[in-house]
């Protein structure tokens, strides 16, 4: 298995980019305090990052962190982010809202299915649940391709 640090870094780029113009001209990146915490709320174009190590939990006991390097080849990827847009665009509305709801499902139902890469959530490496956050975030945010 190969791994995608560098297409990882450049998705989170991507979303930092579309956070950083502000309606004044200012930057409006989101603060670096919010990623050590070990619990963040979900909100829309924000990168859900955790310490190295750590898991970023919501208020509801949803984990969308994990601090690790996300992990998948781009078929997988692809495969992940697809899965999830396609869960989002189910049950309608803003796929931003579905974040954390989609992430609930994937992890309360421990089922495997593309996106988890067949595996269950339970027993994915925090790199590889990291990937699947990635590929999450970008289907929110219709980036999936």
């Amino acid at each position: 298995m190969r791994s995608y640090p560098t297409f990882a870094a450049a998705a989170v780029a991507v979303l930092l980019a579309g956070c950083s113009s502000g309606s004044d001209g200012a930057a409006s990146a989101p603060s670096s305090t919010a990623a050590a915490s070990a619990a963040t709320t979900t909100t829309s174009l924000q990168t859900h990052t955790a310490e190295p190590g750590a898991t970023g939990v919501s208020a509801n006991g949803v984990t969308t962190a994990v601090g690790a390097p996300a992990e998948s080849t781009e078929d997988e990827y692809f495969q992940a982010c697809h899965a999830a847009k396609v869960w989002m665009q189910e049950r309608g509305g803003d796929q931003k809202t579905q974040f954390e709801p989609y992430l609930e499902s994937v992890q309360k139902s421990d089922a495997p299915g593309p996106g988890t890469f067949g595996t269950p959530w339970s027993r994915l490496t925090p790199a590889r649940q990291s990937a699947v956050i990635v590929a999450a975030e970008a289907a929110a945010d219709d980036l999936c391709g």
